[in-house]
């Protein structure tokens, strides 16, 4: 029996981008200026800098750039110093390359245990959905974004239907394992830059950036007929289509309501609201989604209800 996300992907620490690129240059613009000092004094604290360009190259690069820079490290070292060119190494010259390799190897080590740690800390071990503080953090960004560039938001909770029953006739792993078979449908369904994550025993919430509120109603029946179409194995037993559903709620505001006002030789968008950090808003947008997905639960489960307002003034 195995409950906890297996982790099936790669943490995501290589990314061809800028960051890396810019990255990259100045470990060689360093390795470069330390060959150079090494070149005009030949000393040991001199050849000591070239730690510095292998710890960087570990932590950003992890396992392959600890080595590949030590590499480059040992290359500059032999040409900077010709007598090794010869293969006359000293005492101290074996300790040296030895450790350009052993501190690229323990720091790509240590960066990447440090990135599991924050992965897993911020990860639910059911579902491998984002747990509720990794989420929080980030949808204050995602509440400042809307606001900055005036786009929709829409945020969408969801939970399933009869899981007690499920429960009782069943066992509570068969529960544990209905709520991580829709965990793993809605991170299947999810869009790009959206977000989801379990915050209570079968409740889960998705904000979705940039979603209007007719697109949040498709993601949200999509959802819907996908999980009422699974047919579960749950406890090593199969069950039917139609054994598991989820009742959604949805709130939904579009940021581009709000009147643009002159303020300090800038401009701005003036919300209704007196307080301008994200948290009041957010906690309204919550509220607004549970309240809807208690109507559509009283209203019968396996059904969605949208509640909006428009917390913004009016363009006289």
């Amino acid at each position: 029996m195995r409950l906890t996300h297996t982790q099936t992907q790669p943490l995501p620490v290589l990314r061809h981008n800028i960051r890396l690129r810019w990255a990259a240059c100045l470990i060689a613009v360093s390795l470069a200026a330390i060959a150079g000092l090494d070149y005009l004094t030949g000393t040991a604290p001199v050849q000591h800098l070239y730690y510095l360009p292998i710890i960087y190259g570990a932590v950003r690069f992890r396992r392959a750039g600890g080595i590949l820079v030590a590499l480059v490290a040992v290359l500059l070292y032999h040409l900077t110093n010709p007598h090794l060119l010869t293969l006359r190494y000293g005492e101290a010259d074996v300790i040296q390359i030895l450790l350009f390799f052993a501190i690229g190897l323990v720091t790509a080590k240590i960066a990447t245990d440090a990135m599991r740690l924050r992965y897993l800390a911020g990860t639910d071990d059911l579902t491998g959905l984002r747990n509720l503080r990794s989420f929080e953090v980030k949808l204050e960004q995602i509440f400042a974004e809307a606001r900055r560039t005036a786009t929709p938001l829409a945020l969408v909770v969801l939970d399933l239907d009869h899981l007690k029953s499920l429960n009782d006739a069943h066992g509570h792993l068969a529960g544990a394992e209905a709520v991580r078979v829709v965990g793993r449908t809605i991170a299947g369904l999810l869009p790009q830059q959206a977000l989801a994550c379990r915050y209570g025993g079968d409740e889960f919430v998705l904000a979705l950036p940039r979603v209007a509120r007719q697109e949040a109603l498709s993601i949200a029946e999509t959802l819907r007929r996908e999980v009422e179409l699974l047919a579960p194995i749950l406890a090593g037993k199969q069950f039917p289509a139609g054994t598991l559903s989820v009742s959604i709620g949805i709130s939904s505001e579009d940021f581009s309501k709000a009147p643009i006002v002159r303020t300090q030789s800038r401009w701005r968008r003036k919300p209704a609201l007196r307080e301008m950090n994200e948290a009041p808003l957010g906690e309204k947008l919550f509220q607004m989604a549970d309240r809807a997905l208690y109507e559509a639960k009283n209203g019968g489960r396996n059904r969605i209800c949208l509640l909006t307002s428009d917390i913004f003034e009016e363009v006289a």
